[in-house]
């Protein structure tokens, strides 16, 4: 269970070589009332390679380095390739043919829960109509399992374009969690370029 946190009102300075953020969850009890826009024949869900983690965090370093996306870079190989070859976790290169567009990741471990755990899209690919079209192949590969609830975190870090396309996609917020953390930029996980609308406080 997550810590509740209890501190009183005002500002609180944070360790040096610390990060912080604010999560947002968000809930989908079913599927949503409006029509789910059809998955384009152009585009393609390729399934990661679980021995090839290289290609995997390439993937993951387009789309979430500007983002703080870190945790798959910081993580142990062998955590990451089990991640990649469990049945219960699908996890998928976003394209249209060589281009890569984005990344999606569906957690069915928890059943009867399924949690979007990851879902971006490369810069040059935002904008498109994309990303509605990805929203929407993922709720219909989310309840075409016997789910009773699909979910999805997102922070502070990510695009404010995020949490309204959340809302509009048919998800609900339910609470809100700060995170803290090492920042992966001064452990040379993440190049020190990444982010940069993030200061970095050696």
């Amino acid at each position: 269970m997550t810590p509740v946190l209890e501190l009183p009102d005002g500002y609180h300075e944070i360790p040096p070589g610390k990060l912080v953020n604010v999560a947002t969850c968000l809930e989908m009890r079913g599927p949503p009332q409006r029509a789910l826009m059809s998955f384009p024949s152009e585009l393609t869900l390729k399934r990661f390679d679980p021995t090839d983690l290289a290609g995997f965090r390439k993937v993951f370093a387009a789309v979430g380095a500007d983002l703080m996306w870190f945790s798959r870079h910081v993580m142990a190989d062998e955590k990451l390739a089990g991640i990649l070859s469990n049945p219960a976790i699908e996890s998928f290169a976003f394209r249209r043919g060589d281009q890569l567009l984005g990344i999606l990741e569906l957690n069915f471990e928890d059943m009867p829960n399924c949690e979007l755990a990851f879902f971006g899209l490369v810069p040059d690919a935002i904008g498109g109509g994309v990303g509605r079209a990805l929203m929407d192949e993922s709720i219909r590969r989310a309840f075409a399992k016997p789910i009773e609830r699909y979910w999805v975190h997102t922070c502070t870090y990510d695009s404010p374009l995020a949490l309204p396309f959340y809302i509009r996609s048919g998800f609900t917020p339910y609470t809100r969690m700060i995170e803290l953390h090492d920042d992966p930029r001064l452990q040379g996980k993440l190049p020190v370029t990444a982010s940069p609308q993030i200061p970095m406080l050696p």
